[in-house]
């Protein structure tokens, strides 16, 4: 996939510019670069993840594409455990909540972050078996039950995309209700 198509999955939720967002398992920034992109220059973006490694990176790509890295905060941090942000318009987790076992304990800790009304994106590998690499996917029919257990709407599909292995990702929008 490439930065293109990182977008097309989350276009869909027809992001309102501005605000204040977070991408829990940030990485190199892949989706970070397309939050930016269809939130605008006047966002927030943190970019959280345990391995600063990726930073260097997010940050080299997003002045390359957007001449600066102004706004866009890299956080060294595991986002399963305590953080200081700001209340969140919305969340993008890409490919990260497939590392955890207990999944709706995770979203539930990502729903506090949220203000009421904020958005959970989440773009995920469409099986619910995985490997080594990917421990515990969920496909979207799961995560359609567990949304709501975990104190979100019911989620709604924005798109798909095919994958080399693991059949292909799914991207999905659900909210924090009021």
């Amino acid at each position: 996939m490439d930065h293109s198509d990182h977008v097309n999955l989350l276009r869909p939720a027809d992001l309102t510019p501005g605000g204040t967002w977070a991408d829990f398992g940030a990485g190199t920034g892949a989706f970070t670069l397309a939050l930016r992109e269809l939130v605008g220059p006047h966002a927030n973006i943190y970019a959280i993840d345990k391995d600063q490694r990726g930073f260097r990176e997010l940050e080299r790509a997003h002045r390359e594409k957007f001449s600066t890295s102004q706004n866009v905060h890299t956080v060294r941090a595991d986002f399963s455990g305590a953080l200081s942000l700001p209340p969140l318009d919305g969340i993008v987790m890409a490919n990260s909540l497939h590392f955890f076992k207990d999944k709706e304990k995770i979203l539930r800790h990502l729903r506090s972050f949220l203000k009421l009304n904020g958005v959970l994106l989440l773009v995920e590998y469409n099986v619910d078996s995985g490997n080594m690499w990917v421990p515990y996917p969920l496909s979207f029919e799961t995560y359609r039950d567990l949304a709501p257990r975990a104190g979100f709407s019911e989620p709604n599909l924005l798109g798909t995309a095919p994958s080399r292995f693991l059949k292909g990702f799914y991207s999905a929008a659900a909210y924090r209700p009021s």
